[in-house]
């Protein structure tokens, strides 16, 4: 990512970075809306400060572009636009994560940019510059025809191959109710553990929902979310190479087979973890039990129908009995 200056991203002064001047390119229309930000959707997500360090986590499994910018001001809505184009063209080999550095000003002091846009890379939690300022149209074409699929390639030679999840866009002006509509679908007893989740927090938030699990032994939503929680609490910022070296150099070593699993869990390489778990237990019967206690984790998470779902099962039980 070799700029113009020799410092790791394009060359792109300060001058277009975003100063009261803004003030007259602001408008009042929400993302999504009639003369507003391009919503998100696809593989384009909004971070707020709540939900930061889950993101950051979650680029130990696919890599992250950030934009540091101003929804409200319409003169980065076309580098917006742009981005987003190029990062749905990946299909979910990179994600796209945007925060307004207006309402969330701890994360531009934790980037240290002094206003927007901005543009960095994140991989396995390790943030890499690519843009402060206003690109020009060449530079722009750099980013997306070439920055964005080295960031990609980067992150697969580090073993960072996981997808991104896709979410649908929002019609215009449904975005604020659509978010309405989702924490609503939370139920109540669930408010405390999700927002842990979604803080980090993953340890405290499968505490939570396993005081849910027990104190309602039918609820299969807390088990799959706190079996997700246990996994993210494990693994969320493991290395994914060191990890996947250390199995492949110590095939016999339980530890390091259910942490290479937990990176396949992790990447959404299901049929990888449940096949790795399973062929483990085929040449080690003797260590039935704490292969046996991951994989009934693991079969939580997925889809009740998942057909890799009823295979694995069937696996585990021959091999078992």
């Amino acid at each position: 990512m070799a700029n113009k200056n020799g410092q790791g991203q394009p060359g792109v002064s300060l001058a277009g970075a975003v100063d009261l001047g803004a003030l007259k390119h602001q408008v009042d229309a929400q993302p999504g809306q009639q003369g507003g930000a391009p919503a998100a959707g696809g593989y384009v997500i909004d971070t707020t400060e709540a939900s930061f360090q889950a993101m950051v986590q979650t680029s130990a499994t696919f890599p992250i572009l950030i934009l540091l910018w101003v929804p409200t001001d319409d003169r980065l809505f076309p580098l917006a636009t742009r981005l987003a184009q190029a990062v749905n063209a990946q299909e979910g080999r990179v994600q796209l994560s945007r925060i307004d550095i207006a309402s969330n000003p701890q994360i531009a002091q934790t980037f240290q940019v002094q206003g927007a846009p901005a543009l960095f890379a994140l991989l396995a939690g390790r943030p890499m510059p690519i843009l402060q300022g206003m690109p020009t149209d060449e530079e722009m074409n750099q980013i997306t025809d070439q920055l964005i699929p080295q960031v990609v390639q980067m992150a697969q030679k580090a073993g960072i191959t996981g997808s991104a999840p896709y979410q649908e866009t929002n019609d215009q002006g449904q975005e604020e109710q659509d978010g309405q509509t989702a924490a609503d679908a939370i139920p109540p007893a669930h408010q405390e553990a999700h927002r842990l989740a979604q803080e980090g927090d993953y340890a405290a938030a499968a505490e939570a929902y396993d005081k849910l699990v027990q104190a309602d032994a039918t609820d299969d939503l807390a088990k799959r979310e706190q079996a997700k929680c246990l996994l993210m609490a494990r693994s969320a910022t493991a290395d994914v190479r060191r990890v996947r070296q250390a199995a492949a150099d110590a095939p016999d070593d339980l530890q390091a087979q259910l942490d290479v699993a937990d990176v396949d869990m992790i990447g959404g390489q299901i049929q990888d973890a449940f096949d790795r778990l399973l062929d483990f237990l085929a040449g080690h019967r003797d260590q039935t039990d704490p292969i046996r206690r991951r994989l009934l984790e693991y079969f939580v998470i997925p889809e009740p129908t998942d057909p890799r779902l009823a295979k694995a099962r069937r696996r585990l039980s021959t091999l078992m009995y």
